[in-house]
């Protein structure tokens, strides 16, 4: 008995191309036919490549795309040994954290739209990035006892790059997406050595955000293959790849998690967190995200001590939770949401290889008028 034919055979090149000619002649003089019998053989060869696509995405997976296109290792970062292994010496305030996020970058903020208490294009994004890192410096090396550290952590939150994802970005953003992202490369570039000049290692762990995709819904599935916040990543990743110093963990996921001294942290973009009310805001919807993951994570041992995280562009530190401020500052939409205003900063925080989290202090990107002369008053 004569073995049944795959199903298939005919998606084959060869013998597709072999049954055509074959039903050509078949049905040759009959119109009807030949159009019915081309028809479908087209619809076989479109089959064809839609076979041929779903097989390349599926080869596409993350640690493909990181190790073809990008030259970069697929395999889970290692946790460099600086930020697990406590320091051998009694006195070492720990290891400080400076968290960016929500950076905006390309995005405008007219003045004249809100009151005139901020603005913001690609001129102050400059100058704030520099500031963020010159202040950062300052702070820790001038205004802290025994300012010797074995290295920074540098997340980077998401949202870092303004997208076309709304008509009126589209209309207003200063320049394409892909001269904003070699931009703004260029610049984080020497944010990072800046960082290793003055502290000698850094460590940046790495989330999309919600803005920086090419979708016009965010996703769950492919989440970061749709964002240019981790097109951004990959290149920086290539570009520090040869430099010891510099250490990256950028996440195929929503969350990344990471210890520093047993702390444990999970950095997220915060955008899976909505809700909020003109009372509670967005504290709210914060904890209950908190409590979710927190619940979420201790059923695959993955619990954490403290969530980090951006997109509520609004400062607050508690403990458990610390929520980011913004680079780009007060914009048109937290102005006709009447949300309160905030001036652009960026966290700041150390652990202890004792105590955990110790001192937080906000690196403010802009000063403040000041109202009185006086060192105080009432």
């Amino acid at each position: 008995m004569a073995e049944a034919k795959d199903p298939l055979w005919m998606l084959d090149n060869s013998r597709c191309d072999s049954a055509r000619r074959s039903a050509e002649r078949l049905v040759r003089g009959n119109e009807v036919a030949t159009r019915l019998v081309m028809g479908l053989f087209d619809r076989l060869a479109e089959t064809r490549l839609e076979i041929r696509d779903l097989k390349n995405a599926k080869a596409l997976d993350h640690k493909t795309v990181r190790e073809v296109i990008f030259g970069l290792s697929g395999a889970k970062p290692d946790i460099p040994t600086w930020i697990v292994e406590p320091p051998k010496a009694k006195h070492s305030p720990g290891v400080p954290t400076l968290f960016a996020s929500d950076w905006h970058w390309g995005e405008v903020v007219d003045p004249e739209q809100i009151n005139g208490v901020n603005k913001y294009n690609l001129r102050i994004a400059h100058a704030r990035a520099r500031r963020m890192v010159d202040r950062a410096v300052d702070l820790l090396k001038n205004h802290m006892v025994n300012p010797n550290y074995p290295g920074i952590v540098f997340p980077l939150g998401g949202d870092i790059v303004s997208w076309d994802i709304h008509e009126e970005l589209r209309e207003s953003n200063e320049l394409p997406t892909i001269p904003t992202i070699l931009d703004l490369l260029e610049v984080l570039c020497g944010c990072i050595k800046s960082l290793v000049v003055a502290f000698g290692r850094v460590h940046i762990p790495c989330v999309t955000g919600n803005h920086g995709r090419n979708t016009l819904k965010i996703r769950a599935k492919g989440r970061v293959h749709t964002s240019y916040d981790w097109l951004l990543y990959c290149l920086l990743e290539r570009e520090f790849k040869d430099d010891k110093q510099v250490s990256f963990q950028v996440s195929s996921g929503p969350d990344c998690s990471y210890s520093i001294y047993g702390h444990r942290y999970l950095l997220t973009h915060g955008d899976q967190f909505r809700g909020g009310d003109g009372m509670i805001g967005a504290l709210g919807p914060i904890l209950r995200g908190d409590h979710k993951k927190r619940s979420r994570n201790g059923q695959i041992v993955l619990e954490f001590d403290t969530m980090i995280l951006g997109h509520w562009h609004q400062y607050c530190h508690l403990g458990r939770v610390i929520v980011n401020g913004s680079l780009k500052g007060y914009d048109e939409y937290a102005n006709s949401g009447n949300f309160g205003f905030e001036q652009p900063k960026q966290a700041l925080f150390m652990t202890h290889p004792k105590h955990g989290i110790t001192f937080a202090m906000p690196v403010v990107l802009e000063d403040a008028q000041v109202k009185g002369k006086k060192w105080i008053d009432y």
